[in-house]
């Protein structure tokens, strides 16, 4: 049962549930791009996300990754563990593309010699600034401790993913990941989409993630509802 609504982003809300300790996180098919600038609602892109958080959250839990994630509750809603956010986004990449072609003149699709994470501080107002380890303890958006363990985390789920997604042919080009604390503990929360990831067919480079609505590539749901597909992904909303 949802309670309030205790937050609202731009892809999600938050509810109380009668589980202390617990929270339900509902997808919305709000697409949003560029700190919210360009923004359409996308019939299906809720159930999409849901689906595919909620089947990615269960395979870094059978890998040993620990996450937010309860279960899935719903067509668009999942149960969670309440965390305390830490402002501190971490962000995988395999492949150049993105914001760091454009701020070190890298040229899109470079093979990296091996996965770099970086460190983003969390504010749309700011446009997420690059941040390194010093910002995050000198500010006290995280602890030194905190940061190795989440980027430590990252490289973990990078191996998981990669690899998942190899073998139904999409290249993991770069994600991002949020965590939060709960108990002291620190887990992976938010979620794991296309949303927050380039993925790219494996043959043709073609664009499966959200970068088809940033750059006017074509449907969004289409792309997201075949990432569905290649992953086993059973959805009753159909493309």
């Amino acid at each position: 049962m949802r309670g309030i609504l205790l937050y609202e982003g731009k892809g999600k809300q938050l509810y109380a549930s009668e589980t202390e300790g617990e929270l339900i996180q509902l997808f919305k098919d709000d697409a949003t791009a560029f700190d919210g600038i360009k923004h359409d609602v996308i019939a299906g892109k809720g159930e999409l996300n849901c689906a595919i958080s909620s089947f990615i959250f269960e395979k870094l839990h059978t890998a040993g990754i620990a996450s937010h994630y309860v279960a899935r509750t719903g067509s668009i809603e999942m149960r969670v563990k309440q965390l305390s956010m830490i402002p501190v986004e971490v962000v995988v990449r395999n492949i150049a593309a993105g914001s760091i072609c454009k701020r070190l003149g890298l040229e899109e699709g470079l093979v990296l010699d091996r996965p770099l994470t970086e460190l983003f501080y969390k504010s749309d107002a700011l446009h997420d600034p690059l941040i390194n380890t010093e910002h995050a303890e000198l500010f006290g958006w995280a602890t030194r401790e905190d940061i190795a363990f989440m980027r430590e985390a990252a490289l973990k789920v990078n191996t998981e993913l990669t690899a998942m997604f190899a073998a139904i042919g999409i290249k993991l080009v770069d994600y991002k990941l949020e965590f939060g604390k709960h108990g002291g503990q620190i887990l992976l929360g938010d979620e794991i989409t296309p949303d927050g990831c380039r993925l790219w067919d494996a043959e043709t480079n073609r664009k499966l993630d959200k970068d088809v609505f940033r750059r006017d590539l074509g449907g969004l749901s289409e792309v997201y509802h075949e990432v569905a597909t290649r992953l086993g992904i059973e959805i009753a909303y159909q493309a």
